[in-house]
């Protein structure tokens, strides 16, 4: 148990730094990562011994955040022209499906697979809302807004 609970904690710093460019404010991504981390700890024993606890923790950290968006007040929508000043403020556009599977791919450096267990979701799946995501991404850092993909019907 000793082991498990230093792993536990060594998770702590990328846990953060998800939740953190996931939510976007510094107060709510402590919180969302203290709370993964109460979890994690009361079920340590669901965690496969000799597996990468990384993508147990980050599979209980998404599902929180997902909990939290269902219940949370409806975000307010984007504006359709807006200069990016920063890399966090264009993340805050993406939608959350996108942002989160781009931020396990590039800032966590995680393999597709492993972001398709933790998200719940195919691997082809991630791999589309991945191309969405840095698409939509280098649209908004140029200050453009993204392309709508529904089709006007008059």
């Amino acid at each position: 148990m000793p082991d498990d609970s230093n792993s536990l904690v060594a998770c702590i710093p990328r846990l953060r730094r998800y939740a953190r460019a996931l939510v976007g404010d510094k107060a709510a991504a402590d919180e969302l990562v203290q709370d993964t981390m109460e979890r994690g700890w009361h079920r340590l024993s669901t965690w496969r011994r000799g597996s990468d606890m990384r993508p147990w923790l980050f599979s209980i950290l998404h599902g929180l955040y997902t909990e939290r968006q269902r219940h949370g007040p409806a975000i307010a929508p984007a504006q359709e022209r807006l200069e990016m000043r920063d890399m966090q403020a264009a993340l805050q556009q993406l939608p959350p499906e996108q942002r989160a599977v781009l931020l396990l791919v590039a800032l966590e450096e995680m393999r597709y697979d492993e972001v398709a267990e933790i998200l719940q979701i195919p691997p082809g799946t991630v791999l589309s809302r991945l191309s969405r995501a840095r698409e939509r991404l280098r649209l908004v850092m140029l200050g453009q807004a993204p392309a709508s993909p529904l089709k006007v019907v008059k």
